[in-house]
């Protein structure tokens, strides 16, 4: 077997079909888009959620709730995460920078430390919030929760 003996499988390739080149083609005159209407001119596309006419599921559906444009996200993160970090690197200070560095959180979020799992280590804490649990779990090992 050489390069210039190389065939795609039988049957792999197909030629395309040319559309509006004569009678003599069967897809002449109309190549195929049936007569008249906006789906045989060019250019034609339907809106998104177009259902032919009938009203889209969009607009069938009623709009409830609302959102709050005064919404605080923090991002959460537990006792048991900040022990795991303090052990692993050996750290007596956390800030949402040291967070940002081992890839708990994002350059610009918000951090709310909450108090799920064990804190053994006597640590201070930097946050932009704390739930009442974590505060007095980090306050009962000797550690300090600042608020940024």
């Amino acid at each position: 077997m050489k390069l210039h003996n190389l065939k795609p499988a039988k049957g792999s390739v197909k030629r395309n079909k040319r559309l509006g080149r004569g009678e003599g083609s069967t897809t002449g005159g109309t190549a195929g888009r049936g007569h008249k209407g906006a789906k045989s001119r060019s250019g034609n596309k339907k809106k998104i959620g177009f259902e032919g006419g009938q009203m889209p599921l969009q607009r069938r559906i009623p709009k409830y709730g609302f959102t709050n444009f005064n919404r605080v996200e923090y991002k959460p993160l537990n006792l048991d995460i900040l022990q795991k970090l303090a052990d692993d690197k050996k750290l007596t200070e956390i800030t949402p920078e040291v967070l940002n560095v081992n890839g708990l959180v994002s350059k610009n979020d918000l951090v709310k430390i909450l108090g799920r799992g064990e804190l053994k280590a006597k640590l201070t804490v930097k946050a932009h919030a704390f739930s009442a649990s974590a505060k007095e779990a980090i306050e009962k090992n000797g550690g300090t929760a600042e608020n940024i």
